[in-house]
């Protein structure tokens, strides 16, 4: 007698219950863990937030649109990195949802659970979507965009071409490298005759003014203050025959196979690899899909991290979109898609176990680090100083001497940026070792307005590193103040260098 698991049954009776399950359960888990053990946000979190305070058209980090998210996320959940941390989530939801959708269109509800179910072994999609930012926000643009495209291109859904250039001028208000999939999109349209086709009608047309409209603003805000996005452009051929190139690309290929870790195992699980010709096993069974969809979904899967890789190695530049995520969406729906009409599922129990041990793992290793980390290794994570107590301690200083609120606060973004996202003032934030990262701080500002200046000390006097004391050399440092993390473990207590500018000094 065949046994047959609760999972089977479930992907097999209620396909649609059962993405909604596992997404929302993922999502529900990455918002909660981090809400309940981080005492400050992670990566360039505070960097994304105090360039959404700002409400510029753009910035040196690139387009606006992840930063306003954030600050608006920031602000609607009264100034609480629970905003910040469902956004995130939301945005990997909406991801799993329109894969789900795009393969149930394709091969089949069926199928297309296991595609999102495959996705929970791509790290791509688990603790690094914490680091909200530009490219957490390009994971659901990019997917709805391809979904729309394929409603509007594989069912001839003429209208869906409005959703598609919406999402590509989005896609761009979020990250340059949007680009890339702008060109992905026009060369299959160019390569495939139902595109060619289709390129002959008005609603392409229509969506590619759609997406420069949307995108105008912060082209002309480019075009105004030129950030120089295209300076790696120089030197191109010598670039091309550069030595060293292929190994930079092999390395980045190798980088983009490495986080779909997780999805090899379950692979391997439940493929039937060095079981019986005889084991039984539950098949689950599609219509052919037809030769546009498997072209559609494999060119998708394939191609941006392709074009990616070979990008980033030629221009000897960070990866596209800063982050593995947005390139490999489609991972887990074209492996479905190749493999066949029938699939069998071997090793029931097992998989299912693999499946929650994956989506369970990184959210042990987090747990695990924020607690054990100071104790056993006396590692200083930036999650775990105490932001909170930072911020309250700096702003009212400057309140008490000054009589006013903190409008600028100075420093690394390791310490003054998390006094610029906590303090209940919101001040502007300046890095004092890349200034160019944010411009909307001057000099007369700092006059005006006064500031706050924050340092790392190693010795009681306060000392400033040097490049605190050639940006201010009249500063005049107060006593260090220490603080205690929340998990102190056997770390030194957090001690910090700081210093008053008063305003209207200088005048």
């Amino acid at each position: 007698m065949l046994y047959v698991s609760l999972l089977v049954e479930a992907l097999r009776a209620r396909p649609v219950l059962m993405f909604w399950v596992a997404a929302l359960s993922q999502g529900a888990l990455w918002v909660l863990l981090p809400t309940l053990i981080y005492a400050a946000p992670p990566g360039e979190v505070p960097l994304v937030l105090a360039t959404g305070h700002e409400w510029a058209l753009g910035s040196p980090a690139g387009p606006p649109l992840a930063p306003w998210l954030a600050e608006l996320a920031f602000d609607v959940f009264g100034h609480r990195m629970f905003g910040v941390y469902l956004l995130s989530q939301i945005c990997v939801v909406v991801t799993f949802w329109a894969v789900f959708a795009l393969g149930r269109a394709t091969v089949g509800a069926r199928h297309a659970v296991m595609a999102v179910l495959l996705m929970v072994g791509v790290t791509a999609f688990s603790l690094p979507t914490l680091d909200f930012g530009p490219a957490v926000l390009a994971m659901p643009l990019i997917a709805l965009c391809v979904l729309h495209l394929w409603r509007a291109l594989g069912e001839t859904r003429r209208h869906y071409w409005y959703a598609v250039g919406i999402e590509l001028g989005l896609l761009l208000l979020t990250n340059y490298a949007g680009l890339i999939f702008v060109v992905l999109i026009a060369l299959f349209l160019a390569a495939t005759r139902r595109g060619r086709v289709v390129l002959r009608t008005l609603e392409p047309w229509i969506a590619a003014l759609i997406m420069i409209t949307l995108a105008l603003p912060h082209l002309i805000w480019l075009g105004r203050t030129g950030p120089g996005v295209l300076a790696n452009f120089a030197g191109l051929p010598r670039r091309l025959i550069a030595d060293g190139q292929t190994l930079a690309w092999v390395r980045l290929v190798g980088g983009l196979v490495a986080v779909h870790g997780g999805m090899l195992v379950l692979l391997v699980v439940a493929g039937g690899l060095r079981v019986g010709p005889r084991a039984p096993a539950p098949a689950f069974e599609r219509d052919p899909p037809p030769p546009l969809a498997k072209a559609f979904v494999y060119y998708f899967a394939l191609t941006p991290g392709l074009v990616a890789t070979v990008l980033a190695a030629v221009f000897a530049t960070p990866m596209p979109f800063g982050a593995a995520g947005p390139l490999v969406i489609f991972s887990g729906l074209a492996v479905v898609m190749a493999a066949g009409d029938v699939i069998h599922l071997y090793r029931q129990r097992i998989v299912g176990v693999a499946w929650l041990a994956l989506l369970a793992a990184p959210l042990a290793v987090t747990l695990s680090a924020v607690a054990l980390g100071p104790w056993t290794f006396a590692v200083d994570l930036e999650t775990g100083r105490p932001a909170a107590a930072m911020a309250d301690f700096f702003t009212d200083s400057f309140q008490r001497r000054t009589g006013r609120p903190l409008r600028i606060v100075a420093g690394g973004l390791d310490n003054a940026g998390l006094v610029a996202v906590y303090s209940p003032d919101r001040p502007s934030l300046y890095l004092v070792d890349a200034p160019e990262r944010t411009p909307w701080v001057t000099d007369k500002d700092m006059r005006e307005n006064g500031a706050i200046i924050i340092w790392p000390s190693g010795d009681t006097a306060g000392t400033p590193p040097p490049a605190i004391t050639a940006r201010f050399p009249d500063l005049v440092p107060e006593v260090p103040r220490s603080f205690e993390r929340p998990v102190q473990g056997r770390l030194p207590l957090l001690r910090l260098g700081w210093a008053l500018i008063r305003p209207g000094a200088g005048r």
